[in-house]
């Protein structure tokens, strides 16, 4: 079975939230793509839009947007997700991960896109008192 931990960035607040997700909603994730916008039921958010923007699989390699793809690969950058430069021409051979989600990630990171009935800290909240 596969499982998540979510992290929800809310840029109205500035706050993050992690939550977990497990079940036949971490099952629908799979094969989604970084920049898609994905319905807030999937993490117990109801009317809420979030849309992806990364994640890191079971090795803490992190994915990036430009590689297409579940794989794990090493690729020279010069820049960006997964090396910062110390000094300008600088470039490195990093593994990285694609822009798809497979059972080998473990993180997800989402923004809020738009916002549903409930604040964050209600939906979270009440997700906690049902466990």
């Amino acid at each position: 079975m596969v499982e998540f931990k979510a992290v929800v960035s809310d840029p109205k607040t500035g706050k993050s939230y992690q939550l977990n997700v497990t079940g036949h909603y971490a099952n629908s994730m799979i094969g989604k793509k970084i920049n898609d916008e994905i319905d807030g039921i999937f993490i117990n958010l109801p009317g809420y839009k979030l849309v992806l923007t990364g994640g890191s699989d079971k090795d803490g390699f992190p994915m990036r947007n430009d590689l297409t793809g579940q794989r794990r690969k090493r690729t020279l950058l010069a820049g960006g997700i997964g090396f910062k430069p110390t000094h300008e021409g600088l470039r490195r051979k990093k593994s990285i991960r694609g822009n798809t989600i497979s059972p080998d990630i473990v993180q997800i990171n989402m923004k809020i896109k738009t916002h549903g009935p409930k604040p964050v800290e209600e939906s979270i909240k009440a997700k906690e008192e049902k466990k």
